[in-house]
């Protein structure tokens, strides 16, 4: 079996010890099945070019042993030299958001004339991180649609309380909320959102599913502060493991084909408790996916082990 070169592509300049890239890259090194593991940021200044989607030609370094994280990020910058994308066998996107509009197309032109692996694939990342996406799954979701004007909005809102989520927001931001078709919004309205009913248990929690491969690797449970009905831990949310659910199980199991036809191997699916109290799909994220080494020592399992060898299956699968 051949040992493959991997290249990931990150950004230290938001990076905290707690960014599941540094046990993720370790945890891939340490396997006798890597010939090479380097890492490239966005975080440094010589890297504008290629994260703005212009050449092959970027500055990282390999791992020889271990990545540590550090406040300054001196190992991103001190240690890094010109390296060619196209020397790899999988570029590995660990990428948070925002992308530079031109930054995917360039990368796939390169896959293309290079033949190396994207984890995951830009394409499937672009039709899948759009809230729009979710209205492909009728059967697991709330209510919801695609609402372009405010007149459609207030119609919904009508029948049910509505969730306004912009198409490509993250992390909770832009989020708006309508009781009622005469609620005034708290900002212009600049559509289009996905509308989505708004489920009065949301308070018992986000759950995030870890999905590698198609496979269930484990949940947090993310549990709104006092008062707030946001379950993001950015905005102010804890974390706790959880179980995964019956129901929970056969929703990723519809997912999974559809995500890794479009080249997700990595996807973090969030579910709500609905008005019946059956947990339902409300998010489906597909970029720079963490929480690895923090399920691991919620479930006591080795989740990061079993996170790389899901990760050479799918990539062994596809060169």
């Amino acid at each position: 079996m051949k040992r493959l070169t991997f290249l990931v592509l990150t950004d230290h300049s938001g990076h905290s010890d707690q960014n599941s890239l540094y046990a993720l890259v370790n945890t891939l090194v340490a396997d006798p099945r890597s010939a090479e593991v380097a890492v490239a940021s966005r975080g440094d200044q010589r890297n504008d070019a290629f994260f703005s989607g212009d050449g092959a030609q970027v500055y990282g370094f390999s791992v020889e042993e271990k990545l540590t994280f550090s406040p300054e990020g001196k190992s991103f910058t001190d240690s890094s030299h010109r390296l060619n994308v196209q020397d790899y066998d999988v570029v590995w996107l660990r990428l948070p958001h925002p992308i530079a509009e031109g930054f995917f197309p360039s990368l796939q032109r390169l896959s293309q004339a290079g033949s190396f692996l994207i984890v995951n694939d830009p394409a499937g990342i672009e039709t899948t991180s759009t809230k729009a996406f979710l209205t492909n799954f009728p059967a697991l979701t709330p209510p919801s649609a695609v609402v372009r004007t405010e007149e459609e909005a207030r119609k919904m809102a009508g029948d049910f309380p509505v969730v306004l989520k912009p198409l490509r927001a993250y992390g909770g931001q832009g989020i708006l909320r309508m009781d009622h078709p005469g609620d005034s919004l708290s900002v212009p309205f600049e559509g289009p959102y996905l509308a989505m009913k708004f489920l009065k248990n949301v308070s018992q929690g986000d759950k995030r599913i870890l999905v590698v491969n198609g496979k269930i690797l484990a949940a947090s449970l993310r549990i709104p502060p006092p008062g707030e009905w946001l379950c993001n831990v950015a905005r102010g949310g804890t974390s706790i493991g959880a179980d995964v659910s019956p129901e929970e199980e056969e929703m990723v199991a519809n997912l999974a084909p559809e995500l890794l036809s479009r080249g997700i191997c990595f996807a973090g699916i969030d579910t709500l408790v609905d008005d019946n109290g059956k947990r339902v799909l409300s998010e489906i994220n597909t970029l720079s996916i963490g929480g690895f080494p923090q399920a691991e020592v919620q479930t006591g399992r080795p989740i990061l082990r079993q996170a790389i060898d899901e990760l050479f299956d799918y990539c062994y699968d596809r060169i």
